[in-house]
């Protein structure tokens, strides 16, 4: 550790990959991938805006807080691709992440009002469903009752806010109580709500990922483009998001290490428990191995923030081949 971390993410993760059994961090491809990048990096990459409602008002911020709510999880139960939820909209047919929010989107133009708190706590398992519909011949979407009962923590969470609001939206009050502080949101957001209070237990001690959480804050700031409800001034103290895809793109470049027996329970698209070693192991590393690549970024001149390295590596694992190593297979609603 050598700098401020005011969330407890990376000393709670640094004490798993420091005692790991199942998961390393080769060193020498940080380094690697460090020297290719910075001789191919342009500006930092930005928030993909496609798909994704933006009206620059409260209302963003609360389809925002819906997009992270049900931002988990979305592969088959199957390693066939053709057997995944996807959405059709305006033409395309869309699946994993862009296919919620597609739907989000979609559900916006039928006049859904997804920022309104007092629908989503009420929302019914049948509304939830037209919602999330999916393209003709593809299954559901997995961890449905999930969802569901996140939407109405949701909007349970923000109704406490209406009292307090003073005339604004409770989501906008909420994020306003932050004062432009990525690290006072997410643990505001952890604390109201219990969906997004990612951490796992690791040899008797708390590790904190904050995936969601993190990621809301992050979104925001991209849909609002760094000013207003999505302004704040110490994004550098987020990290990455710890889910399957980036620790798969991870270990395409080499730079996550599995030992041969896990290496072989993922390639065959075994599940791995929520909360296993191997699981919390693979989650550790991949927001340190996205640390130490930022660390040896910064060395080089380009000075990228955590969670844009993992907007980096994210991007690129929509776009493997085919005969890429799959991403390891866990069932939660934290990623």
């Amino acid at each position: 550790m050598d700098g401020p971390d005011p969330l407890g993410v990376l000393a709670s993760t640094r004490l798993v990959v420091e005692e790991a059994k199942h998961v390393r961090i080769n060193r020498a491809k940080v380094e690697a991938v460090a020297e290719e990048l910075a001789s191919t990096l342009g500006e930092p990459p930005a928030w993909d805006a496609s798909l994704h409602f933006r009206d620059g008002t409260w209302r963003t911020a609360g389809w925002i807080l819906v997009l992270d709510a049900l931002n988990f999880c979305f592969w088959g139960e199957t390693p066939d691709s053709a057997a995944r939820w996807k959405v059709e909209f305006r033409g395309a047919v869309y699946d994993g992440y862009w296919a919620l929010a597609a739907a989000l989107t979609r559900a916006v133009e039928e006049g859904r009002p997804l920022w309104d708190h007092r629908y989503l706590a009420g929302m019914t398992a049948g509304e939830l469903g037209e919602i999330l519909l999916p393209a003709p011949g593809a299954p559901g979407i997995p961890l449905f009752e999930a969802r569901l009962a996140n939407l109405h923590e949701l909007g349970r969470g923000l109704q406490v806010w209406e009292a307090s609001a003073a005339g604004e939206a409770p989501v906008a009050a909420f994020i306003s109580a932050a004062d432009r502080s990525a690290v006072r949101l997410v643990r505001s957001v952890v604390e109201a709500f219990p969906s997004l209070d990612d951490v796992a237990i690791y040899q008797g001690q708390e590790v904190r990922f904050y995936k969601r959480a993190q990621i809301l804050v992050a979104d925001l700031a991209g849909a609002f483009d760094g000013s207003g409800l999505g302004g704040f001034d110490d994004l550098d103290e987020l990290t990455a998001f710890a889910d399957y895809k980036v620790p798969q793109v991870l270990r395409r470049l080499g730079l996550l290490v599995y030992d041969q027996d896990l290496a072989a329970r993922i390639d065959r698209y075994e599940l791995l428990p929520a909360g296993s070693p191997a699981e919390i192991e693979i989650r550790a590393a991949t927001i340190w191995a996205c640390e130490e690549l930022r660390r040896a970024l910064t060395a080089r001149g380009h000075a990228l923030r955590a969670f844009e390295v993992d907007w980096a590596l994210w991007t690129a694992g929509q776009d493997l081949p085919s005969d890429v190593h799959p991403y390891h297979r866990t069932r939660t609603i934290y990623y």
